[in-house]
């Protein structure tokens, strides 16, 4: 597969895995959820490795500001997981963590819509290595 379509098919299903954990969380599925987030993750995972390797192709200096402002973001974003991971082991053990769970939850999905925003703008802006 080449990194551009391993890129848009892991970041899909992503994408996907993750409407589906706040699916499965709001209709309080535990064992569906934390499968789902096992997947979500995994899936992250191999997204990034496609993006690291589509981000040879381009010249990522080229496109400008974006380019550490994107970079920065997402090594934010995938540290960020582990706290809707910690919060929800926590509500496993104090039903009163849910509600800081959720918080954690959706900061997470809009850091994660930002990542994918400043990436798609990043390679837009970024001319392919020859």
């Amino acid at each position: 597969m080449t990194p551009g379509a391993g890129f848009v098919v892991f970041l899909a299903a992503t994408l996907a895995l993750l409407g589906l954990v706040v699916l499965t969380g709001f209709r309080a599925q535990r064992k569906r959820h934390i499968a789902l987030v096992v997947l979500a993750v995994a899936a992250l995972g191999v997204t990034i490795r496609f993006a690291v390797l589509l981000g040879k192709l381009f010249d990522l200096p080229a496109a400008g500001v974006i380019t550490p402002i994107h970079l920065g973001l997402a090594k934010v974003t995938s540290l960020c997981y582990l706290l809707p991971v910690a919060t929800g082991i926590r509500t496993i053990f104090d039903a009163r963590a849910k509600r800081w769970h959720k918080r954690a939850a959706f900061l997470v999905l809009g850091m994660t819509i930002a990542t994918a925003i400043t990436g798609t703008l990043m390679l837009w802006l970024a001319p392919r290595v020859a």
